[in-house]
């Protein structure tokens, strides 16, 4: 079943994404929750005109995520985190701790746009995804210390 996204949902794809999904999860996540609607032929040729219309404020957008990302290519990032002896951390260290750390450094980024795949459970040094915009993202390298 075809459905067009009205917001980004996480792996699946970004706002007025066309995309293929199983009819269960159309009718009772997607289009319930308000992410996305029926993807018929009207509403293609409306997505299209919303597109054509808004296809400069899109390259703005695009040109600031662009800027972002080039001033955080040389960032890196320290976190604090209580340890144990061995240097287990006492929890780990989620993406909130990363959004919190670029927001000292002057970056405010949304917790939801900041991917870490592997779970941070040692001090060490690990990289962070940050999904600017759907063409647009940076790896930030952070290191996680003692406190």
């Amino acid at each position: 079943m075809e459905v067009i996204l009205k917001e980004d949902v996480l792996n699946l794809g970004y706002k007025d994404d066309v995309v293929n999904v199983k009819k269960g999860y159309a009718r009772n996540y997607l289009i319930p929750q308000g992410k996305a609607v029926i993807a018929t032929e009207s509403a293609k040729k409306v997505l299209a005109e919303e597109q054509r219309q808004r296809a400069h404020k899109i390259a703005q957008i695009k040109a600031d995520a662009q800027a972002v990302a080039d001033k955080m290519e040389g960032v890196s990032l320290t976190i604090g985190a209580k340890t144990s002896s061995t240097g287990t951390i006492f929890g780990s260290v989620t993406n909130i701790q990363v959004a919190d750390a670029l927001a000292e450094q002057g970056f405010e980024i949304d917790r939801k746009l900041i991917v870490i795949k592997d779970p941070v459970k040692e001090v060490g040094n690990y990289t962070a995804l940050v999904k600017l915009h759907k063409e647009i993202s940076v790896e930030v390298p952070f290191e996680v210390v003692s406190e």
